[in-house]
This record gives structure tokens, C-alpha cells and sequence, in this order.
């Protein structure tokens, strides 16, 4: 009790006698000792550059008011902030900031010198032109070619220049520009075409010369001398004929035209071993290891491979040959049909929605629409241009189609009328790809930009041009519907959002294959798990969507066979890939 009471506190008895006695008098608590201040004082010394410690008391209660605050308050004096700093001097640091001084470079040494910007751009523009230049380091130097110091002094582009006096007088040579309302004659309007006239011959001389010249070539006609004129080019070699005696044809090529049943090839087979009825990609997909057929009709490259869309039981191809061709994907392979009719090569095909019918274009500038099942052609587009690439709309009443002079098409194949032209692109198109379920679609061009359309609007909704781009010269949409893989000409498959934002996935890209100077198809397996190309040395590439590792490098064509350009999935099998090339051969992989 005497301990409490000697600290300051009252009685607490159960008499309730408390002491008369005034209270004695706490002592302080300190809640900062002495080394504390001691340790803070040489924080602040450290940071100033100080050896010593700060010694006033007052000074460390105005420095130490707000320990929380980050400016000091306290006004350190300047034999404190001047003090030197303890240790080596760093040689490649300036005396004036921290910023390092040029060390040697690999070509030599660089130093420093002060320089306008004016007097460098001079020099820079004297050593590209003339090949020499004053040297810095030495006043009066000069170094580069030595025979062009020698002719012309060692002056530079500036100096070379002409006077004002030189440049006034060479602009009193010129022709008057004349007066914009005068057409022809007297006072005519030259503008930026007026001519100058030199000291050796004027102008009107030089219109005398030119007469003179005129009235020699008639002396020589009244004389029975006629100059040698070359012959005028044939019309087959300046403009475009159109070609009327091509006629579409169609020849059937199988054991027979109808079944016991009476249907035809488009009907879909049910004696397999796998149903061909099924979603599209419900099932994964592998890569194919193994040849298990191979498809010959074409005499030149193949230009394209469309399975029929959902079942894949017929497989369509065209080729530089003008040819397309339809074969059996399943039982015994044979060839079904051929459908002739352009005079040139085939560019491109595309099925309807329904397979029911295809499109084909071709570099005779027409673009053709064939009744898949009877081989008929129904409808012909064209522009006079040549169409690279066209692809239906996924409601296929319409399509649209990529041309060689920069412009995107629209076609209704009811009415066979041009309903829509998209004319921003720099470039041939080269691809055209739907998105958002037909309401949009993206093309490319070898102006090395690509572009996204509202469908039926002619205004871009997004345009990508980036310096570092490569022309994008095939593509393939995801089957998921959120992105679009295209070729790239630099030897890589990149990768675009199909959304609002169509930006690039920079995380996402496939390298290993060489395509340069081809346009080599990309294609993308049903259940979107893997991603195929070809080679321009004859191999079929495979990598896995997610990682973008290369899973399998299939040879696909013999020696020499040069490059393999269109690749297709079948998409109901787990790993049928058909591939084409430059031999005009189709390969069946498993």
C-alpha cells in the first residue's frame, strides 16, 4: 500500500480516513529516452552527409515535431550540406549530377563536345552527301574522303549552297505562271509547269528546235522517208476480252448417280462407324500421324480444300488448272464429280451454309455459283476485276467477295445485283473472314493492315496498322467465335480478338513453319484444341492451341514436291486432315 501511495495514489482503507496530507508529485515518464534522440540525430546526419552529431537540443525538438513527416523542418546549415562524401570518387560520374559520361565504344572513343543542333545537322548532311565532315576534337580538321575535300574545299552543303542573290536570279529564268482564267494562248496559265530558260538557250529558241525538228519529220514523210514507227500492241495484250466460248460443264465420275434408294451423293451415309449427324467438335480432336489416302485428278497446284459443311462426307477442291472437283470423304474414296467452266485459275471456294451449293472464284474475274449436287452452274458475278477470295454469309442469301483492285464486294445470289461495295483497303484483298455470327467480318489486304465491318455498312468500325505487321494472307476463325488465326507473311500464325475490341493477342502466336513468299492456309481443328499449317518445304505443322507448343511436323509431300498450301479438317472425325500442294496432289492423313 505505501508503494501505491508513494506513487502518487490515495488511500483506499475501509475506514475512509484519507491522508491530510497534499499528494506528492509523479514523476514524468519518458517516453523517448536519450538514445533514441541520439539514434534519429544520426539518421539526419547520415542523410545530409553529416560525420558529426547534431549536439542542440533545440534543433532535434523543431527536426523531431512530426516524426511522420517526410520534409524536414529544420534548417540545416550549409557547412552541413557541403560536407564531402566519404569514399572513392566515381570516375565515369560528372561533377554536376549523377548522369554517367560516355565511356569507350567498340568503334572507338566517344567524347563529348558542345554542338547546336543546327551545326550537327549540317555536318550530318555534309558527310552523307559529300563523304567528309569537320573533325570536333580538332579546329580546322577535317576527315572522310580526302578527294572530295580536295574539290571542293572542304566547304559544306550550306556553303555550297546558292546565294540569295544566285537563287533570285535563277527564279527571274522562270516563266511567268500566267493568269488562271486564260486557258490557252497569250498569258496562259503554266502554274508549277512553267519552264525555266538556260544562258545557252532560251526557251524560244528551244520551241524553234522543236518546230524545226517537227517540219524534218514531215520533209521526210513528202519524201517517201518514213521513220520507223513500232506496231501498235495487240488488243490480247493491253485489255481484257471477255471470253464467251467457255461454257460450264460437268461430268459424273462415281459407279453410280442414285442409290437402290434413289439419292445421290449429297444424301449422308449411316453405314460408318462414326455418326456424321453430330455437333461439329463435340468430341477432341488428335493430331494425324499417317497417310491413308491419296486423291489424283489435278495437273496443277491446288488453290483450295472445303469439306461440306457439318457432315464432311465430300471434300471440294480447286486447282490452277481451272478444275474443281468433289470426292468422297469416306468409303472408297473415289472422285465424284468434276465441275469445269473457268478458263483460268481458281482463286478460291466456299460452300453454302447447306452444302447444298458452292461458290467459285477465279482469275478469269468471274465468280460462279455451282448446284453441288447436279454440277450446274447457276449464277455468274463479276466486276471486271479479279476476286482473290469470297466467302458466303452465314445466311446465305449473300456473299462477299475480296478484289484485286483494293475493293470488298457484295453480292445477293437471289437477284445476282451488286448490293454493297466496302472500298477503304490500300491493297488487294486477301481475306475475308465472318464474325459475330454474320453480323460482322474482318478482311485483310497487302496494304498490311486489317480492317472490321458492320456487315452491309461501308464504313470501317476498326482499323490496325501497326509498323511492325507483315501482310496477313490467310485466315481461319476459332471455333469458339472469340478469335480469328491468321497467316502472317514473317513465318507466324498471330492472333486476333473477334469481339468489340479486335486487338491482337500478343500472348498467343505459333512459329516453327516457313511460308514466306506462299499464301499458305491456317486451319484450326473443330474442337478448337489445335491449329495446323503448312510448309513452303513440304510439311504439315500441328500446335496446341492453349500453349502454342508444336505438337507434330508431318512430311506431306514427296522429294520435290514444294510447298503444301491448303489444309482442311474433317470435322466429325477425331484426326482427318486433308492437305494440298504445289504437286496438284491430295493427301488424306489420319
Amino acid at each position: 500500500m505505501s508503494g501505491l501511495l508513494g506513487s502518487g495514489y490515495d488511500s483506499s482503507d475501509d475506514d475512509g480516513v484519507s491522508a491530510k496530507s497534499p499528494p506528492a508529485q509523479a514523476k514524468p515518464v519518458q517516453a523517448a529516452p536519450d538514445v533514441t534522440i541520439e539514434v534519429w540525430s544520426l539518421h539526419l546526419a547520415h542523410d545530409f552527409g553529416q560525420s558529426n552529431i547534431m549536439q542542440d537540443s533545440s534543433q532535434l525538438q523543431i527536426a523531431l515535431a512530426n516524426p511522420s513527416s517526410t520534409a524536414l523542418t529544420y534548417n540545416v546549415t550549409y557547412d552541413n550540406l557541403a560536407r564531402p562524401t566519404e569514399g572513392p570518387v566515381n570516375p565515369f560520374k560528372s561533377t554536376s549530377g549523377n548522369v554517367l559520361k560516355r565511356k569507350n565504344v567498340l568503334t572507338g572513343n566517344a567524347e563529348e563536345t558542345n554542338m547546336s543542333e543546327a551545326t550537327f545537322r549540317t555536318q550530318h548532311r555534309t558527310f552523307q552527301s559529300l563523304g567528309y565532315t569537320n573533325d570536333p576534337s580538332v579546329n580546322g580538321a577535317l576527315v572522310g574522303n580526302q578527294a572530295a575535300i580536295a574539290k571542293y574545299g572542304g566547304r559544306d552543303v550550306v556553303q555550297l549552297g546558292h546565294s540569295k542573290q544566285d537563287s533570285a536570279a535563277i527564279r527571274a529564268k522562270r516563266q511567268k505562271k500566267g493568269d488562271s482564267s486564260i486557258v490557252d494562248g497569250e498569258g496562259a496559265y503554266l502554274g508549277p509547269w512553267a519552264k525555266y530558260t538556260s544562258d545557252d538557250v532560251s526557251y524560244e529558241q528551244a520551241e524553234a528546235a522543236a518546230d524545226q525538228e517537227l517540219a524534218s519529220d514531215e520533209e521526210w514523210v513528202e519524201e517517201g522517208i518514213v521513220p520507223t514507227i513500232l506496231p501498235a500492241p495487240p488488243k490480247e495484250a493491253t485489255g481484257y476480252g471477255e471470253d464467251s466460248s467457255i461454257t460450264e460443264t460437268t461430268e459424273f465420275h462415281g459407279a453410280a448417280e442414285f442409290d437402290y434408294q434413289g439419292r445421290t451423293y449429297m444424301h449422308v451415309p449411316r453405314d460408318l462407324d462414326i455418326d456424321l449427324h453430330k455437333e461439329p467438335g463435340s468430341q477432341q480432336n488428335f493430331v494425324p500421324k499417317k497417310l491413308i489416302h491419296v486423291y489424283k485428278y489435278h495437273t496443277k497446284p491446288i488453290t483450295s480444300l472445303r469439306f461440306i459443311p457439318n457432315s464432311s462426307h465430300l471434300l471440294l477442291s480447286s486447282a490452277a488448272d481451272g478444275k474443281i472437283a468433289l470426292w468422297d470423304a469416306h468409303h472408297d474414296r473415289t472422285l465424284l464429280r468434276t465441275f469445269s467452266g473457268h478458263s483460268k485459275s481458281v482463286t478460291d471456294t466456299d460452300f453454302h451454309p447447306t452444302g447444298r451449293t458452292f461458290l467459285s472464284a477465279s482469275y478469269d474475274r468471274q465468280m460462279k455459283l455451282w448446284d453441288t449436287e447436279t454440277g450446274k452452274c447457276i449464277s455468274r458475278f463479276t466486276t471486271g476485276k479479279t476476286p482473290h477470295t469470297l466467302r458466303f454469309h452465314p445466311d446465305g442469301n449473300e456473299f462477299i467477295a475480296g478484289m484485286s483492285d483494293k475493293k470488298i464486294v457484295q453480292f445477293d445470289t437471289r437477284s445476282g445485283e451488286l448490293t454493297q461495295e466496302y472500298d477503304h483497303h490500300l491493297g488487294a484483298i486477301n481475306t475475308l473472314t465472318f464474325v459475330d455470327e454474320g453480323r460482322r467480318f474482318i478482311s485483310t489486304s497487302d496494304d498490311k493492315s486489317l480492317r472490321a465491318w458492320e456487315f452491309g455498312i461501308p464504313v470501317p468500325i476498326k482499323f490496325i496498322a501497326d509498323p511492325s505487321m507483315y501482310a496477313l494472307v490467310r485466315s481461319a476463325p476459332h471455333p469458339s467465335g472469340k478469335y480469328v488465326a491468321f497467316q502472317s507473311a514473317d513465318n507466324q500464325i498471330v492472333v486476333y480478338a473477334a469481339g468489340d475490341k479486335f486487338r491482337q493477342n500478343r500472348k498467343k502466336g505459333f512459329r516453327g513453319m516457313n511460308t514466306s513468299g506462299y499464301a499458305i492456309d491456317v486451319a484450326i481443328s473443330p474442337d478448337g484444341g489445335i491449329i495446323a499449317s503448312g510448309d513452303t518445304g513440304g510439311f504439315v505443322c500441328f500446335w496446341d492451341w492453349k500453349t502454342g507448343k508444336m505438337w507434330h511436323k508431318v512430311q506431306a509431300g514427296g522429294e520435290g514436291s514444294g510447298a503444301v498450301t491448303c489444309v482442311a479438317w474433317h470435322s466429325q472425325e477425331t484426326s482427318k486432315v486433308a492437305t494440298g500442294g504445289l504437286d496438284g496432289i491430295i493427301r488424306y492423313w489420319d
